[in-house]
C-alpha cells in the first residue's frame, strides 16, 4: 500500500517508507505545523523502526530545530512529556499493522494533529533541505514519568491483586509490569517476543483468546497493549477480553466525567448508562473526538471502541492531570481498580448495561465500491429491502458511514474503511449471541454485494 495519511498519521509499507519520504513528510510537517520548543522523537519495538527514527531526526536537525531522542517509549508517554516541554513529537510506529508496515504520528505542542494540520502538511511536501544544524539530546525518563503519573494518583490501589501481563512486542510492556507492581499488584508475564506481533485491540485472533483463558487460571486479571501502548487489552479472570468502549465507560464514571465523547461506533451502553450528562458522538477516528472535546470543555473525556482513553480535566481532585492523547495505562488502571471494588472484573463489567458489539471487515474492497453500496442504501427503499431478513429500519445515522437501529434496539453499522480497502461491519445487540447473529446475517449480505 502506498503511504498515506490514517488516524494523526502516515502508514505504508517499510519499502516505500525510504529515507527520502520521510524526511519530506517531517519537513513538510515542521514546516507547517506549530513545532514549539522543538522535536521530541520516539519509537516502539519494530525491527524497522529506529533506522526510520534516524531518518526523521536527521531531517529535523538539517531544519534547524532541535531534537529530543526519547528512545523506544509508548506513544502516550512521548506525547505527555513533549506537551509539558511545550514541543512538537513524532512517533516512530505502524500502531496494530503487520511488522512489514510502519508509519509516523504526529504530535503538535497541544496534542495529536488535527485534519487542518492534515492538508497542510500534504501542501507543504516537497520543499526543499533547509541545510542548517541543531543540537540533539537523549533523555531516558520520558517511560518513567508516564508510569510515575499513575501511581502518584492511585497509589497502592491494586493491593491485593494478581494480573498477567501478555507482553508480546509492546513497547509498552516493562513500564505496565512496573506499574502494576508500584501499584500492589502481583504481576506474571506471558508471552515475550523479540519478533513484532500485531496486536489490534479490536480484533484479537481466537488463538490469542484461547491462550488468555489458559493464562487467567488464579489471576484476577490479563491486560497488554498494541505495538506502540496506546490502546488497553484488558481480560477478565476467566480470560474474556473486555471490549475497549465497555473499558471507557467504566473509566469515565471513575475518573467523574459529566460529559462523554465517544464515536459513532461505540456501544449504546455509555448513553444507556445514566451516569453522565451528556453523550455526544462523533465520526471515527481519534481527531474527531479531540475536536469535540475542546469544543465542549469542562468535565470531559473521549474514547473509542479501541480502549484508547482521553482525559480532558484534572481529575480525582487534581491527582490525575488531563491527558489529551490516547492512552491506555488509565482504561487499564481503572478497570482493574473498578474490578476489585466489584469483587471480579467480570462483575463490574456485569453491572454496565448489557450491550455487545460484534464486528468483521471485508479486505482489498475498492474503496469506491465501498461508498457506492453505502449511497445507495441511504435510500429508504433500498435499506428496508437489504435488510428484509433481518430487521426493520428504525432510524439512520450517517455521521460516519451507515448506521441503522432497528426496531427493538439492535444496530447495524455499515463502513467503509478511511486508510485502507476495507468495508467494515458492526453489530450491536443485548446478548453476544444476538450481535453474533445479526453479524453473520449482515456479513453475508455485504459480502454478496461486494465480494
Amino acid at each position: 500500500m502506498a503511504p498515506k495519511f490514517g488516524t494523526s498519521g502516515l502508514r505504508g509499507l517499510v519499502t516505500e517508507l525510504t529515507p527520502d519520504l520521510v524526511a519530506d513528510y517531517t519537513r513538510a510537517f515542521l514546516s507547517a505545523c506549530p513545532v514549539g520548543t522543538g522535536l521530541w522523537v520516539a519509537r516502539d519495538l519494530r525491527d524497522s523502526s529506529l533506522h526510520l527514527a534516524e531518518a526523521v531526526m536527521g531531517a529535523a536537525l538539517g531544519e534547524g530545530v532541535p531534537v529530543t531522542d526519547c528512545g523506544a517509549v509508548p506513544t502516550p508517554a512521548l506525547a505527555m512529556a513533549a506537551m509539558a516541554a511545550g514541543a512538537s513529537a513524532i512517533m516512530v510506529t505502524g500502531s496494530h499493522i503487520p511488522a512489514d508496515r510502519n508509519g509516523l504520528k504526529f504530535y503538535v505542542p497541544k496534542g495529536e494533529i488535527d485534519k487542518t494540520d492534515e492538508a497542510a502538511i500534504h501542501a507543504a511536501l516537497g520543499r526543499p533541505a533547509a541545510g542548517q544544524v541543531a543540537a540533539r539530546r537523549f533523555i531516558g525518563t520520558v517511560g518513567g514519568d508516564w508510569a510515575a503519573r499513575y501511581r502518584a494518583a492511585f497509589g497502592p490501589a491494586l493491593e491485593g491483586m494478581k494480573v498477567g501481563v501478555w507482553a508480546h512486542s509492546a513497547v509498552s510492556r516493562d513500564l505496565l509490569a512496573i506499574t502494576l507492581e508500584a501499584l500492589g499488584a502481583r504481576v506474571a508475564v506471558f508471552g515475550p517476543s523479540d519478533a513484532f506481533v500485531p496486536v489490534d485491540t479490536e480484533a484479537v485472533p481466537m488463538t490469542v483468546r484461547a491462550e488468555f483463558a489458559a493464562w487467567a487460571k488464579g489471576l484476577d486479571a490479563i491486560v497488554s497493549t498494541d505495538g506502540d501502548g496506546d490502546r488497553p487489552l484488558v481480560a477478565d479472570e476467566d480470560g474474556q477480553i473486555i471490549p475497549g468502549d465497555v473499558l471507557g465507560q467504566i473509566t469515565a464514571a471513575l475518573v467523574g466525567a459529566e460529559t462523554v465523547v465517544t464515536t459513532v461506533s461505540a456501544n449504546t451502553g455509555v448513553d444507556l448508562s445514566g451516569r453522565f450528562a451528556r453523550v455526544v458522538r462523533t465520526r471515527i477516528g481519534s481527531p474527531y473526538v479531540i475536536a469535540a472535546m475542546a469544543d465542549l470543555g469542562g468535565k470531559v473525556v473521549g474514547y473509542e471502541p479501541n480502549g484508547g482513553f482521553l482525559l480532558g480535566f484534572d481529575a480525582l481532585e487534581g491527582a490525575l492531570p488531563a491527558l489529551m492523547t490516547r492512552d491506555s495505562l488509565l482504561p487499564i488502571v481503572a478497570t482493574l481498580i473498578e474490578g476489585k471494588r466489584a469483587g471480579s472484573l467480570a462483575a463490574r463489567v456485569a453491572a454496565e448495561p448489557a450491550r455487545f458489539t460484534v464486528t468483521d471487515r471485508l479486505e482489498n474492497i475498492p474503496t469506491q465500491a465501498s461508498k457506492a453500496l453505502i449511497a445507495r442504501l441511504e435510500g429508504a427503499p433500498a435499506l428496508s429491502a437489504f435488510l428484509t431478513h433481518v430487521g426493520v429500519p428504525d432510524a439512520v445515522d450517517l455521521t460516519d458511514g451507515l448506521r441503522v437501529t432497528l426496531q427493538g434496539g439492535s444496530v447495524v453499522h455499515l463502513r467503509p474503511s478511511g486508510n485502507a480497502p476495507e468495508f467494515r461491519v458492526y453489530a450491536e445487540a443485548g446478548s453476544l449471541a444476538q450481535a453474533t447473529g445479526l453479524m453473520q446475517q449482515v456479513f453475508s449480505l455485504v459480502q454478496a454485494e461486494l465480494a
